[in-house]
């Protein structure tokens, strides 16, 4: 297995956005400046959606590692993002992918449901992190040191890498949620609430997999 720890010249890959440069591991090397050595990026996909469960991934890259094309999962292709999973699972020093399902994000509520699959994910990893980066600005319990960085799946290359690895998995669960329940149509939206899926589910209700807390407005009463 790799070492976490690498010179600190190799540490400072850079990439462009717009006008702004970006030091894609400038987080992850100031924890180890602080003497952290495993240092994993967590985030989330799919809290908005109406149906399925919400995902969460964590990832230990060795820093200073180049993905090219590594952005934000929200800001890729389909495509590019299917790319980068397998290269990101092929080269990371450990990844996790967890979820919370949809009859825990009713039971906690979604925020709560979100902490819930990144404590899986970073309970899943094989390698032990002892200093986590989580993606926004509310923070999980965790069984080490953590810090949240707001957009840092635009900032961070190891929370770039779980937002693509947590995305992707999700997106393919709904591929397959659409062959059990072709009503509904999952495929095409992926579970969030749009036209589409607002008008099946006024047609057929919900099915097993919708999030009945998330229904109210739009079924009333008739969220069975």
């Amino acid at each position: 297995m790799s070492s976490v720890r690498e010179s600190s010249a190799e540490l400072r890959w850079r990439r462009r956005e717009g006008s702004v440069e970006i030091d894609w591991y400038a987080y992850e090397r100031a924890a180890q400046q602080k003497g952290y050595a495993c240092i994993c990026g967590v985030d989330e996909a799919g809290r908005g959606p109406l149906a399925a469960p919400v995902f969460a991934a964590a990832v230990v890259l060795p820093l200073g590692l180049e993905i090219p094309g590594l952005n934000d999962s929200k800001k890729l292709s389909e495509k590019k993002r299917a790319q980068l999973y397998d290269e990101i699972r092929k080269k990371a020093i450990s990844c996790s992918i967890a979820y919370a399902t949809e009859q825990e994000i009713d039971e906690l509520n979604i925020l709560q449901a979100t902490f819930l699959a990144m404590q899986r994910a970073v309970e899943g990893l094989e390698a032990e992190p002892d200093y986590v980066l989580v993606d926004g600005n509310r923070m999980p319990a965790l069984p080490c040191l953590a810090e949240t960085v707001v957009k840092g799946d635009g900032l961070s290359a190891s929370i770039a890498a779980a937002s693509i690895l947590a995305k992707v998995s999700r997106d393919r669960l709904m591929v397959e949620l659409d062959r059990l329940y072709p009503e509904y149509q999952f495929a095409k939206h992926k579970g969030y609430g749009t036209a589409l899926h607002r008008e099946l589910l006024k047609k057929y209700g919900p099915c097993p997999v919708h999030r009945r807390s998330f229904l109210k407005k739009i079924l009333g009463d008739r969220d069975e």
